[in-house]
């Protein structure tokens, strides 16, 4: 049977850090956490867990990652995030999947979890990779990864649990607003005006609300599309405050 190792990258995870582990434990060969300084209780966690826990000082998502996959041994490896739990389904499909195959990675499905609640939603992402065939990830934010191969698919979908509550959500904003803001801002973006401001958090609001169907949760969908303006009035606002001290 082939062997995969599990990277988790975390950084104050301790809400979510030990069901993501235990989602993978007796399946993983080996689960690698790089965390980037967690002053809660994430080290401990993972410790009482008997993971291999790394600390690794964070640049941007994709050294971080780069980094971890690095640490792993194993021909396969998959990046688990935090908030993020496999299925059994989604397990035992990929040992099918990887044991003879001549795919370098894999493409899986997310089920999203707003506040706890299924939302109706699923995303794909590229989260497996034969070691020997995995080349790099590239990008600040939103990472892309690069490989030598061609890419399969699994069709169980794991579990995805983001926005769980609205302190967490306003932190990851923050921490999130400031990358998204550079990229902006080192890409010349236009100079922001009134209208711009409105222009994108309307576009947010009725992506939320209407295209990823959050009217069908009710004051969920309503709170989720406010929030998804507001996050977005967030970055664009920290990339006025840059182009001002430009000027």
């Amino acid at each position: 049977m082939k062997k995969i190792d599990v990277l988790i990258l975390t950084n104050n995870e301790e809400d979510v850090i030990e069901n993501a582990i235990k989602s993978v434990k007796g399946w993983a060969e080996n689960i690698i956490v790089v965390d980037a300084g967690s002053t809660d209780n994430t080290k401990k966690i993972c410790e009482k867990n008997k993971v291999r826990f790394i600390t690794h000082s964070f640049t941007d998502f994709s050294a971080q990652r780069n980094f971890a996959i690095d640490q792993a041994k194993s021909e396969w490896v998959f990046y688990l995030d935090a908030d993020e739990r496999a299925t059994q389904a989604f397990i035992e499909e990929v040992k099918m999947r990887i044991e003879d195959t001549d795919k370098s990675a894999f493409i899986i499905k997310r089920k999203t979890y707003y506040f706890g609640k299924d939302w109706g939603m699923e995303d794909k992402v590229t989260r497996i990779f034969k070691k020997d065939k995995f080349d790099k990830w590239t990008g600040v934010v939103h990472e892309t990864a690069h490989v030598n191969g061609d890419s399969g698919r699994i069709d169980s979908p794991i579990l995805h649990y983001t926005h769980r509550n609205i302190e967490q959500m306003v932190t990851k904003t923050n921490n999130w607003s400031e990358y998204e803001a550079k990229l902006r801002f080192d890409a010349d973006h236009p100079k922001m005006r009134e209208w711009r401001f409105m222009r994108v958090m309307v576009s947010e609001f009725m992506r939320s609300y209407f295209k990823d169907k959050g009217y069908k949760n009710g004051t969920y969908g309503v709170v989720e599309a406010l929030y998804q303006a507001y996050s977005i009035f967030i970055t664009y606002a920290k990339l006025w405050e840059l182009q001002t001290r430009k000027d």
